[in-house]
Parts: C-alpha cells; structure tokens; sequence
C-alpha cells in the first residue's frame, strides 16, 4: 500500500471504474488526482507495472470507453464528429500521473509537455474503446518528481496516435513554485 496525503492507495495491478471512482473522491481527495467527469480520459487501467514497457522500466496500460453521445462529439466537429486529439494527448499525462501515484510518488499532477506527437488516425463515435499504453523511460526528482515516458493511442485495437517524451509532474502541494 501506498500513503496519498491522508489517504492509503492500495497498489495493485489494474484498476477498474468503480475502483478508480472511489479513489478520487472528491469529499475526501487523495494527494495526486486524476481529472473527474467530462475531463478524465481514463475508465480504468488494465495494467501497471514497474516493468514491462519498451524500456522496461515501468508501463500503464489504460481504456476509456467511446460512447456516440460524449461531449466532444457534439462541438468537434458538427457535421463530422471526432474526438479531438489533444484530449488522447492529455489521457497520455493523465496516465503518466496514475503511474507516478502508483509508485509511491506524492504531489498534484501536471503536464510539463511533449516532445513530438504524430496522429495517423482518429476516434470517431461508432468506435468502442480507446486504450493508452505507457512506456516509462525515466523518472527523477529536482524540485519535483517529473515521469518522462513514450505512449501510444489505439482505437479499436489500432494504433492511431504516438508520443514521445510524454513530460508529467507532480508538484508540492504548496504549489507551482518548485518548477522554476
């Protein structure tokens, strides 16, 4: 088990929704958070581990379930509905938080950046799921504690974004001022 704060996050391989529903709590919230309603990107993790991976490392493995009548779809695009890739990027940094959570890490999670993301396909609303897989290369603390990992989006089983250098913090919860 791992100490979040006031909270005991109990480390085990994968999470499903309702586990990771009861762990964000709002009334009661952990140290490190994942984005709840409309903003999580993440239905549940189907695998963490601290090896595995490219690198070996450490990977995540994460779904989130499309459905025809989320949010997105109805404002990107009219007429020609598409899940808008920023948000696949941000499920990437919501990932890479879980993981750094996961590995007994404390702090509120941010993203710090990319290096490059390429987009060869997209997620429309007749698809079913879409599955995160990060590669962990590297994890450190200098004033934070920041994850740098590679991760890949997939829909339905094929590959449709790549990232590299996938930047995510954690933060002192006194604030942003241990980045600079």
């Amino acid at each position: 088990m791992i100490r979040q704060g006031n909270q005991t996050m109990l480390q085990q391989a994968s999470y499903s929704q309702p586990e990771l529903n009861a762990m964000f709590n709002v009334e009661n919230p952990p140290t490190m958070q994942l984005p709840q309603g409309k903003m999580r990107m993440i239905d549940r993790v189907v695998h963490v581990s601290s090896t595995g991976g490219k690198y070996n490392k450490g990977e995540l493995i994460a779904e989130f379930d499309v459905l025809p009548d989320l949010w997105f779809f109805k404002c990107h695009f009219p007429g020609d509905p598409v899940m808008p890739g920023c948000l696949g990027l941000d499920a990437l940094w919501q990932g890479m938080g879980f993981y750094l959570a996961w590995a007994g890490y404390e702090g509120k999670g941010r993203a710090l950046g990319v290096g490059a993301v390429k987009f060869f396909g997209e997620v429309l609303p007749e698809a079913t799921t879409v599955r995160y897989h990060i590669h962990i290369r590297r994890v450190f603390i200098k004033g934070i504690v920041m994850g740098i990992a590679d991760g890949e989006v997939y829909v339905d089983g094929k590959q449709i974004y790549s990232a590299d250098n996938v930047r995510t913090g954690l933060i002192p919860v006194d604030g942003m001022n241990a980045i600079s």
